[in-house]
């Protein structure tokens, strides 16, 4: 990837202390979860949101969702069950972004 160097990346040992850097940068979590009721599109976005996803076979761990400032859905209209990841970070990611710039 020819962009990585435009990336900001941290790497923290686990989710302790990567909760500990959060919480003390106050930064906002928002899980992309199939178990939230508040559509992405209707969530206000904002500079130094942290976006998370869980995995597509078994989603993120309880203490995850209990951390999240805010849980999103991503509306799936005629029973589809969830999309891809790499499709899911897309479009929230770029609706962050709108909102954002």
């Amino acid at each position: 990837m020819d962009y990585l160097e435009m990336a900001a990346l941290t790497r923290h040992v686990d989710w302790n202390g990567f909760e500990q850097w959060r919480l003390g940068a106050a930064r906002r979590l928002g899980l992309l979860t199939t178990a939230a009721t508040l559509p992405y599109t209707d969530f206000t976005f904002a500079d130094g949101d942290i976006l998370l996803f869980g995995r597509e076979s078994a989603g993120a761990p309880d203490k995850v969702h209990e951390a999240a400032d805010a849980r999103l859905l991503i509306p799936m209209p005629g029973g589809g069950r969830s999309l891809n990841v790499a499709l899911s970070v897309a479009m929230v990611a770029g609706e962050a972004m709108r909102q954002i710039s």
